[in-house]
């Protein structure tokens, strides 16, 4: 997976955008203002940053052991970095949908009603 189909993928998302908030070379895709997945563009296509359960997360890691690990610079509980050449495009897919629904969950009931009406 390539930048390009990595950003389409997550912007085509309802009420995404895309931002650098942190320096030039971090991208983050955010829904309704809460970030649900980075990638540092110097090291793309190799890592991305996404939000996943804690469980799952702890599964993944196992059944991935060094293509997905505990997030690079974020909490290690609730993110995971993906090494994507190491990894199933399916599966990278699925990963970004996961953590955008985590976060669609987690907003308040007046973003989620926003959210309905975009």
């Amino acid at each position: 997976m390539d930048i390009e189909s990595f950003r389409s993928y997550c912007i085509a998302k309802k009420g995404v955008t895309e931002e650098f908030p942190f320096d030039a070379q971090t991208l983050v895709f955010k829904v309704m203002g809460k970030m649900f997945a980075l990638s540092g563009l110097e090291r793309f296509p190799s890592q991305v940053n996404l939000k996943c359960d804690p469980e799952r997360g702890i599964k993944l890691r196992e059944e991935y052991d060094g293509a997905i690990i505990p997030g690079y610079h974020m909490s290690k509980v609730h993110w995971n970095t993906l090494i994507l050449e190491q990894l199933p495009p399916k599966l990278i897919l699925e990963l970004i949908d996961h953590s955008y629904e985590l976060v669609v969950a987690g907003l308040t009931k007046k973003l989620k009603a926003e959210l309905q009406t975009l």
